[in-house]
Order: C-alpha cells, then structure tokens, then sequence
C-alpha cells in the first residue's frame, strides 16, 4: 500500500509544456495509487470485518444480525470491483473520486457499527481513520467535510443506537471484552497509523525529488528554446554575408592577380571551404530548428549515417589519430536526423579537444537500442561534472559560455527516449556512451519488425 498526498500545493513551477504535461503524469500516478491504497483497505477491512462477525456471534454466543452486516460486505465487495475498473479508464483519476470513496468507506462503517451495538461498539474509533485518510488523501475542505459526517454518524449512533447484549463487567480490565473490543482497536489504529505515516513520509519525500526533476527538466527545456530561437535567429542573419562572401571569393579566383599566384590561389580555395563548412553548419542550424524537415527526414541506413557522419568529422578536424569500429550488425533502414548528427559531432569535439592525439568512436547494438561510445586519452572528467553530467555550463575549460555541449547533447538524447552516460576508464581518459532506441529513428515500415524483434 503507498499514499501519496494530494493536498499539499507546490511551488509555482517554472512555464512549459513539457513540465504541465509530466505534472499531469505525475497526478494521474498519484490519484492511481491513493485508490490503490483505499482498494486494498476495503479487502483488510472486509476479512477483518466477517471475521469479527464469526467469532463475536459464534464464538462468544452474542447475537448479530449477520444476514444484513453480510450484505453490508458484499456491498464493500462490490465497490471494491468498480474501483477496479475504475483503474483501468485513462481519464485521471482526483480528488472527488477519493473524496466520494472514502464517504462511501463512512457510510458501511456507520451501518455496520449501527448494527452491532452502535457507539458502544468499541471499533467505533476506527472513525478516527477515516478522517486521518481523509487528511492525508484529500483536499482541505474534502477533509473537512469528512470529520463534519463522522462526527454526525457518531451522534446518530449515539442517540439511536441499540448496545449489544454484554455484560457490564469493565471492572474485569484486560479480562472484560469490551475492554478487549478497545484494546483490539487502539492497535489496529496504531499500527495503520504507523504504517501510513512512515509511507506517506517517504513517498511525499518521492514525490518532492521528483517534482524538483520536473522543474529542472522544465527549466532545461526553456533555456533550449531560448538558444534554438538566438541560434535560428543567427543563422538567418549569418545566410546573407556568407553567401556574399561565397559570391566574393568566386569572382577572385577568377581574377588574373590570383590566378597567377599559386599561394593566393590555394588561400582562396580554403576559404572557399571553410566558407562552405559555415553555410553547412548554418544549413544544420536551421534544419535542427525544424525549418527544413523535407531534408531532415530523408531515409538512411545506420552504417551509411554514421559512416558519412564520421567522414564529414574526420575531413573537417585536426585529428591525428582516430579509431573507428561499427559492430552494429544487420543494417537498419532510419530516418536521417541532423540533430543526432550534430550531437554525436558535439561529444566527437569534446573528445578531440581533451585529447588532441587519440580519439575512438564505437558504434554497437544491445537488443533494441543503438549505443555509441566515444573514448579519448585526455585528463577526464571532474567528480563534480560527473555528478552534474547533463546540466548546462558544467565544464572544466573555464571559459563564459562553455559546458552547453553535452548538456544539448543530453536533451536531444532525452527528447528521442535516448540517454547519455560519462565515466573514466582506468587507464585513462573518458568514456562517453549515447543510447538510443532504434523504434525512434527506424523508417515507418520497418518500425513493426524492429518492434517486434
């Protein structure tokens, strides 16, 4: 049994979509497992309560109008299979369905107690607990409401209530059965007490931790935005003097003073290329914005896409010695994505850049999930990054404006179902993996065999 409170407001959360979306996730689990919680109360209550029956008409010869409490149960019975059902309905499940239950919970105990003796029955305290779940479960005025009709049922069975046929033998202490009737339910109130308070302690702790999670995650998200929108932006403003400068460039290399100049020449042809390698990154910038999916979403294999990816960094990097092996087995058919491509870039630079000489790139597969590991020889990471790993300027160059590579990297990741882990091998250097389900990038007629696998 798990309770998790309803009925503590929170902190005005950061705006997004992603966090409203995940909150509603989380109360919908939230009112799933509270119901949870009052279904299986039902079932201790109903076999403690035929139980009690048995024995108190049975075993102690006081008579009970068992036919009618018996009825009373198979109605606990039978709410307990609505509930049931209930469960299993997608619509969310809130306060005025708990509210409504734990109202019902009230009105069988009334009955019961109002047929066994009324408020002489002893295990008429056991009010307190619904009125304790009501607390815990429901809104405030939901609890108020609670304590308000048990309060009520506890007068009506006060004035109207006929006490049982017991003897009147309380001198007796432990050996009276009334006083055993209040023993018997001063632990069973304790021991739910217990029980529940340790639960909700710890779930409410839970749900706290995971709600920070939701906001940071909401706050990572917006501060993506925000970068999309400036990178977009910049990659607008840069389209025009690029290709002016393109423009520029052909005209020289066409100019006799160039033309007779082998070193002139040669500059002009780099700069040229690294013209062409800025409108590509721009080209990039603007696809990963969405603004140019037709291209995006062109069709691939997993080697073809990685293979093209490492050439691409391989040819535009001053990499001296780079180790590439794909054990990914069958080829897949994908759908070509700029943003992975430029994730994986991201962590290639990071590695090329804590280890200039040696950087390995490992591409395997583990059932459904395409996992890529990148590993270089350079000083690795600080305990401190490891443990912030994904969270934006964690960096150890000391530069404004570093430490976003693996933090984007993290999000795309997080936004195609993937993830992404760092650690420090033994002998050196670091190693980062990038996982990644291949149902997400696999092209739509194959989606069935690779779900299916």
């Amino acid at each position: 049994m798990e309770i998790m409170s309803s009925s503590s407001p929170s902190k005005t959360p950061p705006s997004g979509s992603l966090f409203s979306a995940l909150r509603r996730s989380s109360d919908d689990l939230t009112g799933r497992k509270n119901l949870q919680l009052l279904i299986q109360l039902r079932w201790i209550a109903m076999f403690g309560q035929f139980a009690t029956i048995l024995v108190v008409n049975y075993g102690f010869d006081i008579e009970l109008p068992v036919a009618q409490m018996l009825m009373v149960l198979f109605g606990l019975l039978l709410l307990n299979a609505v509930s049931l059902l209930r469960m299993r309905l997608p619509k969310t499940i809130g306060n005025t369905e708990l509210f409504l239950s734990l109202l019902i919970d009230v009105a069988t105990l009334t009955m019961l107690l109002a047929l066994s003796g009324g408020a002489s029955n002893p295990f008429v305290f056991l009010y307190l607990l619904q009125v304790i779940l009501g607390a815990v479960l429901l809104e405030v005025w939901s609890t108020w409401v609670i304590l308000v009709t048990t309060t009520l049922c506890f007068g009506w069975l006060a004035w109207y209530g006929h006490p049982l046929p017991m003897p009147l033998d309380h001198s007796e202490g432990l050996f009276s059965l009334y006083i055993e009737g209040m023993f018997i339910c001063f632990v069973l109130n304790g021991v739910l007490l217990v029980v529940f308070i340790n639960r909700i302690t710890r779930n409410r702790r839970q749900r706290d931790e995971h709600l920070a999670q939701l906001r940071q995650r909401a706050a990572e998200e917006e501060h993506i935005v925000r970068m999309g929108l400036l990178a977009s932006g910049a990659a607008h403003e840069l389209g025009t003097p690029l290709a002016t400068l393109s423009v520029i460039l052909g005209d020289w290399r066409h100019m006799e003073p160039f033309k007779s100049n082998g070193d002139l020449a040669q500059e002009i042809t780099e700069m040229q290329t690294q013209v062409l390698r800025c409108k590509s990154i721009v080209s990039g910038i603007l696809l990963s914005a969405g603004e140019a999916r037709g291209e995006s979403s062109e069709g691939t294999t997993v080697r073809a896409f990685l293979d093209d990816l490492v050439d691409e960094w391989r040819e535009t990097r001053p990499v001296k010695d780079f180790s590439y092996s794909n054990e990914f087995g069958e080829d897949l058919s994908i759908v070509s994505d700029s943003a992975l491509r430029q994730s994986i870039h991201n962590v290639l630079d990071n590695a090329l850049e804590a280890s200039p000489n040696w950087v390995r790139l490992s591409v395997y597969r583990e059932g459904k999930t395409l996992l890529v590991s990148v590993a270089d020889r350079g000083p690795g990471f600080a305990q401190a990054m490891l443990d912030n790993l994904g969270r934006p300027y964690q960096s150890s160059k000391g530069r404004p404006g570093s430490g976003l590579g693996l933090f984007l990297v993290m999000n795309v990741l997080r936004t195609l179902g993937g993830n992404l882990k760092a650690s420090n091998l033994v002998q050196g250097g670091a190693l980062v993996t990038l996982s990644l389900p291949l149902s997400v990038v696999a092209l739509k007629q194959e989606r069935g065999e690779t779900n299916g696998d």
